[in-house]
């Protein structure tokens, strides 16, 4: 039985890292095998030590097992956070352009995989850093004026799971807003005037 709307506020944590396992990422296989076919698709065949590409998950399950190593993504190298996050400290007007689950796949790999990494201790301070930098634009965005009439909220570039995180309190927050404003319907009746584009209903054709 499907949950009522009061009950779906969104998706959680651990379901946007479900989907991103989806994500697909190079692995180096530790065995020999020929191709296998999932439901996703097909994937190798395995054969060491040339790489393929399969889904996140699976490259997950081999490395718990020692069958594989994992290549990481471009992007999660100290070098490349490194300037990321100089740039998104130099952008104050809005939010850098990231992978749309680096959040998820960066702590699953540092989690598995932190040997297959290139200095993780620092990758996870890089990767907070990030996190805490675009969580404080977040808040001053909360701040702004469109946000305070309850009208928008410059949301570009924000992954899924930060919209996630954001999502409960702005929709309350906006609601509260927007109760705050006067209805047109009101102003227009105390105005003494009918709504635009109402006609009345026994008027003359």
């Amino acid at each position: 039985m499907a949950l009522p709307k009061t009950l779906q506020p969104g998706l959680t944590p651990d379901e946007l890292t479900f989907l991103a396992e989806e994500e697909t990422i190079d692995i180096v296989p530790l065995f020999s095998m020929t191709r296998v076919r999932l439901l996703s698709g097909i994937y190798g065949p395995f054969q060491p030590p040339s790489a393929c590409r399969v889904p996140l998950w699976l490259a997950l399950s081999l490395k718990r097992k020692r069958k594989c190593r994992i290549v990481p993504p471009e992007w999660l190298s100290v070098e490349r956070l490194t300037a990321i996050l100089k740039d998104e400290k130099e952008n104050g007007e809005g939010f850098e352009r990231l992978p749309k689950r680096f959040i998820e796949t960066s702590k699953v790999l540092l989690d598995v995989a932190p040997d297959d990494l290139t200095q993780p201790s620092i990758l996870r301070s890089l990767l907070k850093d990030l996190r805490e930098v675009r969580q404080a634009k977040i808040r001053i965005g909360l701040q702004s004026e469109g946000v305070m009439r309850g009208s928008y909220l410059q949301v570009t570039n924000l992954t899924p799971l930060e919209l996630s995180e954001l999502k409960p309190f702005l929709v309350k927050a906006m609601t509260m807003m927007q109760g705050l404003e006067p209805r047109q319907e009101e102003e227009e009746e105390e105005d003494g005037g009918q709504p635009l584009g109402v006609e009345d209903e026994y008027g003359d054709e």
